[in-house]
């Protein structure tokens, strides 16, 4: 395939496919948790990947980025750390007597934000900028960021010591908020048998990933999906959904409009997956739980009875009516 020649949808589910594969030559199990995360690839997103340690947060966005014959960078965040460690600083040279930009990690295409609720509000605040505007703004000068951008962010539950929540500004900024959770018995035994294979340390098992996806591919799927038909109907029944979490009783705070953007978007992704291209109310209803879930906020009694926001989400799936298409 030429370099300038377009990707039809065939191709580029044949290279999603080879994608997903790859990664999973170091994550076991988890098909759901590695679909979604190229599914908001593939839409352009950034993703919160959220779950208690040891469950391979960090495993899969190293593949992912490894997959990827892209610059990438990973900032462990801390208490301590401050904004001009993620965004740049400027110093003054000794020889010419001047300030010079020293940029910062957020200068690369796939940032990996490890454990990003352990730094404070100010330092998690830095990332606002650059996830909405791909651009930082240093000694008054803005500087744009390379493109594909994406910020691959890990966190643990915010009930975990040490951690501090995330603003809902910077919530928002997430198309994806992705949970991660404990595997199955033989997926268990899976990992632990990959993972002490011929290794006498805590190294990641990432000796088999090889790039199968560079920059310009990638822009290329990302333009096929922006691309892809969409129902007036379909959109309709995305805002339906998104305005349903306003009105339930469980929450005390529902989605704004960037949730129906986030269906939308996912919803194209999916579809690309799938091979088709266009897409269905199904399509839409898959990327519900992670498009929404870090969108809304549940009320007192619904924490007291245990429910959860994907809970909540399952039932306004299952109130509001799909179309027929």
């Amino acid at each position: 395939m030429e370099r300038n020649e377009a990707v039809s949808v065939h191709q580029a589910t044949g290279m999603l496919g080879e994608l997903r594969a790859t990664i999973g030559l170091a994550m076991v199990g988890q098909a759901e948790v590695v679909e979604q995360v190229l599914v908001a690839l593939v839409a352009s997103g950034h993703v919160l990947v959220e779950g208690v340690p040891g469950l391979g947060k960090t495993l899969l966005v190293r593949a992912l980025a490894q997959a990827l014959s892209l610059d990438h960078a990973r900032v462990q965040f801390t208490p301590d750390m401050m904004p001009s460690d993620i965004t740049g600083h400027a110093v003054l040279d000794p020889q010419t007597r001047e300030l010079r930009v020293v940029r910062g990690p957020v200068f690369t295409h796939v940032l990996l934000a490890d454990e990003i609720n352990r730094a404070p509000a100010k330092t998690q605040s830095a990332l606002l900028e650059v996830m909405q505007e791909y651009q930082v703004t240093l000694e008054g000068q803005t500087l744009k960021l390379p493109k594909p951008f994406m910020v691959l962010a890990t966190q643990n539950p915010v009930e975990t010591e040490g951690t501090y929540p995330l603003p809902e500004a910077q919530l928002d900024r997430f198309l994806f908020k992705i949970e991660i959770g404990y595997p199955s018995a033989a997926e268990e035994v899976a990992v632990v048998v990959r993972a002490t294979a011929d290794q006498a340390g805590d190294e990641l098992p990432l000796a088999d990933v090889t790039p199968c996806l560079d920059r310009q591919s990638l822009a290329q799927l990302q333009q096929l999906c922006a691309r892809q038909q969409v129902d007036a109907q379909v959109v309709d029944y995305a805002v339906r959904l998104v305005r349903a979490t306003r009105d339930h009783s469980g929450l005390a705070v529902g989605s704004g409009s960037r949730g129906a953007l986030a269906l939308v978007r996912g919803g194209r992704a999916v579809a690309l997956l799938d091979g088709r291209s266009f897409v269905t109310p199904d399509d839409v209803r898959r990327v519900l739980r992670p498009s929404l879930r870090h969108r809304v906020a549940l009320t007192p009694d619904a924490l007291l009875e245990g429910r959860s926001a994907n809970d909540l989400l399952a039932e306004i799936a299952d109130a509001v009516a799909a179309p027929r298409i």
